[in-house]
């Protein structure tokens, strides 16, 4: 039976090829949407359980991804931080990894590395013998994962005091088995700039578009016994990410008893076409997210966000709107920080189940 049940993900694997076919035929004409959407999951406790408000808050390892002109605000001279979620009921592991330095009180480094994957996926394509009967030890396993390897520079301009920018040169690659892969490259660019307890922030994403070349590997896409669907094995195409900006404020206001509170807004961009947003323009489409964070003494933290929303339809007819909320907790002590994220999907039910609720956990260390 465990085999069984170790096949369930083929169905992830084949998703994967599928897109890769759709993605070919679209390419031709129009860029495809949602290229490259791993790396806009998020990372990072804090970020996530804030509804992804980041861009002008960012102050320590992960300003690598969010925004890297946060960088030069981190409070150690040495900071690292590491994260790991699943999502689906454990299906899809998401794991990352970042580490920050300063060069001189003007100027900062960083390198993040990110991986999105679904391990053991099953290939029963040989799973019934030449006799007619299953069998199990002829199963071979597979891993679908999307990686992304960010190096990260920021640095303080002229005599402005409060601004900072930074850019990201990143390297992806996407791998589906032995079956297929995809090499891109791209340049982000972020900035940030403070007046007293106001933040405010820009990130631009692929902002020379980023485009992954797939290479196929047709020798071991062979179809399946007894196929008749007539289904034919994709070539190697391009597939083009078009720039994305984010623009954010955020406010600190200090509170009675040593308690601070900090709030901020995001507006997500896109330009890649019409999506499912509040705001849904041919040319630009606005994601709005909201997210606050309660302190005290800077030692504990309650956090809370809403982000991503959508018009669902309902199993009715009828069409409202959804938002994802979010909630978080942190605890910050002599250099250590513990971030924990409750993220609900923004469909609330399928099929009269209830959401799936994404649990994330990160892990940060500062050395002075």
């Amino acid at each position: 039976m465990s085999h069984i049940f170790r096949i369930a993900p083929v169905v992830l694997g084949v998703g994967g090829l599928l897109a890769l076919s759709s993605q070919r035929a679209v390419a031709q004409d129009t860029t495809p949407k949602y290229s490259n959407e791993f790396l806009n999951i998020g990372v990072g406790g804090r970020a996530l359980g804030m509804g992804k408000v980041q861009v002008s808050l960012a102050n320590d390892a992960t300003a690598g991804y969010w925004n890297p002109a946060g960088l030069l605000d981190q409070k150690a001279k040495y900071d690292a931080v590491l994260m790991h979620s699943e999502l689906f009921s454990g299906i899809v592991k998401n794991d990352y990894g970042a580490f920050s330095m300063p060069l001189d009180d003007k100027s900062a480094i960083g390198v993040s590395v990110v991986r999105l994957g679904v391990d053991d996926i099953a290939d029963t394509r040989d799973l019934i013998n030449e006799y007619g009967y299953i069998q199990y030890d002829r199963i071979r396993y597979f891993s679908v994962a999307d990686y992304a390897l960010m190096l990260s520079y920021a640095r303080r301009l002229g005599n402005i005091e409060g601004l900072k920018v930074g850019a990201n040169a990143k390297v992806i690659y996407r791998n589906i088995g032995e079956f297929a892969n995809a090499w891109g490259f791209g340049i982000d660019a972020g900035v940030q700039y403070d007046k007293g307890n106001w933040r405010l922030g820009l990130m631009a994403r692929d902002i020379t578009t980023t485009v992954n070349a797939w290479s196929i590997n047709s020798d071991k896409l062979r179809p399946i016994a007894g196929d008749s669907t007539g289904s034919s094995v994709p070539k190697g195409s391009t597939e083009v990410t078009l720039p994305r900006f984010v623009l954010g404020v955020g406010r600190l206001v200090k509170l009675p008893g040593e308690f601070t509170a900090l709030a901020a807004v995001d507006l997500d961009l896109t330009t890649d076409g019409q999506r499912n947003t509040l705001v849904s323009g041919k040319l630009v489409s606005i994601d709005p997210r909201a997210g606050l964070e309660i302190g005290y003494k800077n030692l504990v933290f309650l956090r809370g966000g809403v982000s991503n929303v959508q018009k669902i339809k309902a199993f009715s007819g009828s069409e409202e709107w959804k938002v994802q909320p979010s909630l978080g907790v942190g605890v910050a002590l002599s250099g250590l920080r513990l971030d924990v994220a409750l993220s609900q999907l923004a469909i609330e039910k399928l099929a009269g189940r209830t959401q799936t609720n994404n649990i994330i956990v990160s892990l940060g260390y500062g050395i002075k």
